[in-house]
């Protein structure tokens, strides 16, 4: 009797999505979103969206989300605009869009993020978390809940 080996099962677009926000979070994107959009559109299952503050941010964000790709085997299969668009015109809208498939990944700077409002165009897209929180992201146990509000 032969043994098959193991079938490798397809990767969840939930997971793809949410090692994109964690890359852009880790690269401290800010409004990072992860947008469900399956049984809203037949182009993709997943939006994340991430706002950058200046072209070299956008860029870190741009390559840290593909090598996340790249390490795990998944493609991108286009990317739009450039991560220094907009950085020549102090304040103009800059826009990187990754076409990875079943997500799609939107990283801009915050005028383009005002100008184009994406979570107001998918308002019916529900938002689900980037990840699990990471231990550090946990407050001790011992910490009374009261003081447990973030900084700012």
């Amino acid at each position: 009797m032969s043994r098959l080996p193991p079938v490798d099962l397809p990767i969840d677009s939930l997971e793809k999505a949410q090692a994109a926000a964690r890359a852009a979070l880790e690269k401290h994107a800010e409004g990072v979103t992860v947008l469900d959009l399956r049984g809203l559109s037949s182009v993709t299952d997943y939006f994340v969206i991430g706002t950058g503050h200046s072209g070299p941010q956008l860029r870190a964000l741009t390559e840290a989300v593909a090598e996340v790709f790249r390490r795990h085997g998944w493609p991108v299969w286009h990317q739009e605009g450039t991560p220094a668009a907009g950085s020549g015109s102090p304040g103009g809208p800059a826009w990187v869009l990754l076409d990875c498939g079943d997500v799609v990944v939107h990283l801009l700077n915050e005028p383009a993020r005002r100008l184009y409002r994406l979570e107001a165009l998918w308002a019916e897209a529900p938002r689900v978390p980037a990840g699990p929180p990471t231990a550090a992201a946990q407050p001790p146990s011992d910490v009374p809940a009261s003081s447990r509000t973030p900084r700012r």
